[in-house]
């Protein structure tokens, strides 16, 4: 064993003991207090090899709840998100913005023309009835061997548009696309009805004419007036009601011939 190997042995090895410690300290009489609460704190460790539960070795003052129980507190009933439950939550349809009663007094208002029309349900932006009669339409042209889907939704699209332009520099608050679309679209129920008569005899001649002219005075009619009741245009419908007509004039060649 070398001089550095002894060293290190004799350095780490000692055979100091409690017992040693108080036999030092009855051999000073000073420092008997000193020794008194060291050796009442080494009784009061315990073995370095015991196991001692963690709710021992904290203080009785530092957890006020019992096992498993979270301690009460006022504050987290007070919140907003603890206080709705899932019953004060409003409809899933009433989130889309979908308002059945709306959409039903709508359509009897485009199929009534002489019905006055209820500016503040009309100027919502609503494009669920817009959306199905332009799939209807599309779907009873389809029916009567027509597949004109792409014709029905761009020139819905531009009509929007030109309307929007239009209406825009005849009134004076101003309208959205999104009501503009609305109120075409829902104008265009009287055009279903139009292209379902198709399915069943043929529009060109006379009485096809007669009755694509009707639809379109329909059609304008009710437009013009839904607008001229939501955007307060009195004494404009039929400066409105003539491009309407323009353009359900083009859905009408589009089912009879």
């Amino acid at each position: 064993m070398t001089n550095f190997e002894q060293f290190h042995f004799d350095f780490y090895q000692s055979n100091y003991t409690i017992d040693d410690q108080e036999e030092g300290c009855n051999s000073y009489g000073s420092d008997k207090n000193l020794c008194e609460s060291r050796k009442s704190q080494a009784e009061k460790q315990p073995p370095a090899g015991a196991f001692v539960p963690s709710d021992m070795l904290l203080s009785p003052q530092s957890y006020t709840g019992q096992i498993l129980q979270p301690a009460y507190s006022p504050d987290t009933l007070s919140q907003p998100g603890y206080a709705d439950g899932f019953d004060e939550e409003p409809p899933l349809l009433e989130e889309l913005g979908i308002n059945f009663e709306h959409i039903w007094q709508k359509t009897l208002t485009v199929l009534n023309p002489m019905k006055p029309a209820d500016g503040s349900i009309m100027n919502e932006t609503d494009l669920t009835g817009p959306m199905v009669f332009c799939l209807a339409l599309g779907g009873t042209l389809l029916m009567a061997g027509k597949v004109h889907f792409g014709y029905v939704y761009g020139m819905s699209a531009i009509g929007c548009l030109a309307m929007h332009a239009l209406l825009n520099l005849m009134s004076v608050s101003g309208v959205s696309h999104g009501c503009v679309a609305s109120v075409l679209g829902y104008c265009l129920l009287p055009m279903v009805i139009l292209s379902s008569s198709a399915v069943v005899f043929s529009l060109q001649g006379i009485p096809g004419t007669l009755l694509a002219l009707f639809i379109i005075g329909w059609c304008s009619l009710s437009a013009s007036k839904i607008f001229t009741s939501a955007l307060a245009m009195e004494g404009q419908q039929l400066l409105i009601a003539y491009p309407c007509a323009l353009l359900y004039g083009l859905f009408a060649l589009l089912t009879v011939f």
